[in-house]
């Protein structure tokens, strides 16, 4: 009789700590491994129109790739400073991991051979591009809706890899809505599910509030470093001269929307 109380009374502790571990009460979180399509968290929200259709907002970038899929998978490690690389960072020659004219470059945390995550911030208020996510809402409109459009490259010392600045804002406007000059293509269909904003100020214990529709890039694609410290040096409407930390990989099936 003694054991089976008190077997219940620890299968009830147990679930009482393991619900203190993470946050309640909070929408699906992101990032995720987007090769799993695994999730328990119902919580639904309207998908964002597509990017066309939206206020680009801000661009910013991570060191390294905070989502996890099948072009990054490479553990970085722990903490805001961790990630994923991508899958061909332990490929590179000597002259693609050598910064051109042994400058450091007026982009900072980003060096060739470096994975960073880009995120194109877009917004259903009627704002434009500015710097940090605050730019994506405005007095009239606290709660639009979200779309991150994200690719994750590999900094190379390469002139014949891509330029930064195509995939920039410079004051591109199309059918009235601020847009990026363009965005990457040729990294396979990008996969699209329902998230939260990132950061290394969240984890599992401390959730973000806002609904984002994401859609992640699932190959990562060659960037040429001297194209990423030309924009910083030029100067750009986000006020972004250096890398942001990650927030650490969700895995968690209750913070995870399952991947329709």
């Amino acid at each position: 009789m003694i054991f089976r109380l008190v077997l219940p009374l620890v299968a009830l502790a147990l679930i009482a700590n393991s619900a203190n571990a993470v946050c309640a009460n909070f929408g699906p979180q992101t990032p995720r491994d987007i090769s799993n399509a695994y999730g328990m968290n119902m919580s639904r929200f309207a998908m964002a129109p597509p990017a066309e259709e939206m206020n680009l907002c801000n661009i910013h970038t991570h060191t390294n790739a905070e989502h996890m899929g099948p072009g990054f998978s490479v553990y970085a490690g722990p903490g805001e400073n961790g990630g994923f690389k991508c899958s061909a960072s332990s490929q590179l020659s000597e002259a693609e991991l050598t910064r051109p004219h042994g400058s450091h470059g007026a982009f900072h945390g980003v060096e060739p051979g470096d994975t960073i995550e880009v995120h194109w911030v877009y917004s259903t208020c009627p704002v434009q591009p500015g710097p940090s996510l605050g730019s994506c809402l405005s007095e009239t409109c606290s709660n639009p809706q979200l779309r991150v459009e994200s690719q994750v490259f590999l900094v190379v010392n390469d002139p014949n890899a891509l330029d930064f600045r195509d995939f920039t804002y410079r004051g591109t406007r199309r059918g009235g809505l601020y847009q990026a000059r363009a965005l990457p293509t040729g990294t396979g269909n990008p996969v699209v599910f329902r998230g939260s904003t990132t950061g290394p100020s969240y984890d599992e214990q401390t959730c973000s509030p806002m609904q984002v529709t994401w859609s992640v890039r699932p190959r990562c694609a060659r960037l040429d470093i001297e194209s990423l410290d030309a924009w910083a040096e030029a100067g750009n409407v986000f006020e972004e001269n250096h890398s942001h930390g990650v927030r650490q990989l969700v895995t968690n099936p209750a913070l995870l929307a399952p991947i329709q």
